[in-house]
């Protein structure tokens, strides 16, 4: 069991974000993570992990990033290295055309294949699973959710991404800008307030995601102020029709008492996945 929450431990401490909040994984770290010593190997078993995702019928370059950096071969000289930024999805294959005799690729065969497995749940299973559940699956689907509305937003002209963002959270939370709503949980600083909410208002907060990026393309928006505008309204929309239902507004819900980082670390993500 601890040498399992070890090997989580060693997979999860090289997790990268990106600007857009998608996790990745660099293809140079976990071949370390995996115990393999030579790129040349390391790159076939990426090949084989290629060939998968096309078979799969994925697009291989939205899970195999090609990336590099320069690096010093002595002398003052340079050179450039490869590398891949990976997905999940694309970690999972890799583990799975790798070594199997070596521990670490065993681990790691169990922990990508849980955790891919919790990115596909279906919604027939969802009404299944216990609140800590359902808030990795939804903080999941705001995470996915805000890598598009980024993208959809800088299309629109939007450079000021904090700004942008605040305006949806005021809609929504009727004044409330994403610093607000931090202090209002007690959460410390650069604490991610997504982490710290229940599924419930992850939830109000996918819907304000989704629509504010489908406004924006459906519109055809094409400037930051509009931009900020449209978030805003968008969020707003969302909140009266909450209170129209009847139901709680987002800044009532109660906040969970640990937040989705906490569980990871104490492995209940994982684990909680075994069902």
């Amino acid at each position: 069991m601890k040498k399992i929450e070890q090997t989580t431990k060693a997979f999860e401490s090289i997790k990268h974000i990106d600007e857009y909040g998608m996790e990745y994984w660099l293809a140079r770290e976990l071949m370390i993570a995996l115990e393999y010593k030579r790129w040349d190997k390391f790159n076939n078993v990426i090949d084989n992990a290629k060939v998968a995702c096309e078979n799969s019928q994925n697009m291989v370059d939205d899970h195999f990033s090609q990336v590099g950096k320069m690096v010093s071969i002595g002398s003052g000289a340079k050179r450039k290295q490869a590398d891949y930024k990976l997905s999940r999805y694309a970690c999972y294959l890799i583990v799975q055309n790798a070594d199997p005799k070596k521990e670490a690729v065993a681990l790691g065969q169990t922990y990508f294949a849980v955790q891919t497995r919790k990115q596909e749940i279906s919604e027939k299973e969802y009404s299944e699973l216990s609140e800590d559940e359902k808030r990795f699956y939804q903080r999941n689907l705001t995470r996915k959710g805000n890598y598009s509305l980024n993208i959809a937003a800088k299309n629109a002209g939007v450079k000021n991404f904090d700004k942008f963002h605040n305006f949806g959270y005021k809609g929504l939370y009727n004044g409330e800008t994403a610093d607000d709503i931090a202090k209002r949980k007690g959460l410390r600083y650069r604490e991610d307030i997504l982490d710290n909410m229940g599924s419930e208002e992850l939830a109000a907060n996918l819907f304000r995601i989704t629509q504010a990026e489908q406004k924006l393309k459906r519109e055809k928006i094409k400037t930051e102020k509009d931009a900020n505008k449209t978030h805003y309204e968008v969020g707003s929309k969302i909140r009266k029709t909450i209170k129209e239902l009847g139901g709680t507004m987002p800044e009532d819900l109660p906040t969970p008492k640990k937040s989705l980082k906490e569980l990871e670390k104490e492995n209940k993500y994982i684990g909680s996945t075994n069902k």
